[in-house]
């Protein structure tokens, strides 16, 4: 369910606040249904808090956060939303097919038949590609592979909202380019909202929209052309930082 304003995700005034310093300050942002919606910023900007925020699993956050018309955190948003941390969670010891039919039984408790949950694992087997790999030991598999065992794990139950963590990070370009073919297939084909995070700012001309964070704010929210329009840059990275230049003049004026 969507809510009424018809965005897949929606924060009024959202912050956190761990121990003495202001992680998130009043972000006020969209994320709409069925696109690709990259947030971008260098590393220690709030790119991960933001996301364990839309996901529930983020303490002392303060304002307003809706995912598909509930609150974020709300039980029933839990199959309805794919989450990808930055650490590949998957059991060494156990198979590709394993860890999903494990993880299957876990996140797909309702679904009682050992064939449709069968379907499931092998449909997000084949999305990310480790159809050769099925009954190979998670441990033996390389970095880039764990890290699509764990994206697979996401895709389960076809989740409507999908949050992706830096899922590129440490990718060979031939992977990270497969990966991103993925993602548009999952928008395209099958209408899921995906929340991706990079500080690579070459992967933000794959999105459709973008929200560029520093220091725990955003500094913009719009498409990767409107951007470089708004700020007569050739690339998103220069918009970025001609932005960056911009809230730091509007601070010296402050002072």
């Amino acid at each position: 369910m969507m809510n009424s304003s018809g965005v897949a995700v929606l924060a009024r005034g959202l912050t956190v606040v761990r121990g003495d310093r202001t992680v998130l300050r009043d972000l006020d942002f969209t994320v709409h249904p069925g696109r690709i919606t990259g947030l971008l910023g260098p590393s220690g900007c709030g790119k991960s808090t933001l996301m364990r925020s839309i996901v529930g699993t983020q303490a002392k956050v303060t304002g307003t956060l809706e995912v598909l018309g509930r609150p974020a955190g709300d039980p029933a948003l839990r199959n309805r939303i794919g989450y990808v941390t930055q650490a590949p969670s998957v059991y060494d010891d156990l198979t590709v097919r394993q860890n999903l039919d494990y993880f299957a039984s876990v996140l797909l408790p309702g679904r009682s038949n050992r064939d449709i949950r069968h379907d499931h694992v092998t449909r997000a087997i084949a999305d990310v590609d480790l159809v050769s790999h099925t009954d190979v030991l998670a441990g033996r598999l390389s970095g880039g592979q764990r890290s699509r065992v764990s994206l697979a794990v996401a895709l389960l139950g076809t989740p409507e909202v999908l949050v992706l963590d830096e899922p590129t990070v440490g990718l060979d370009p031939v992977l990270r380019r497969d990966l991103w073919n993925l993602f548009h297939r999952l928008a395209d084909e099958r209408g899921t909202t995906l929340l991706v995070s990079s500080h690579v700012m070459d992967e933000a001309e794959r999105c459709h929209r973008l929200m560029l964070m520093r220091d725990g704010e955003i500094l913009a929210e719009d498409s990767p052309d409107d951007l470089r329009t708004r700020t007569r840059s050739e690339t998103v990275e220069a918009a970025f930082l001609h932005l960056v230049d911009e809230a730091n003049a509007l601070q010296e004026n402050v002072r």
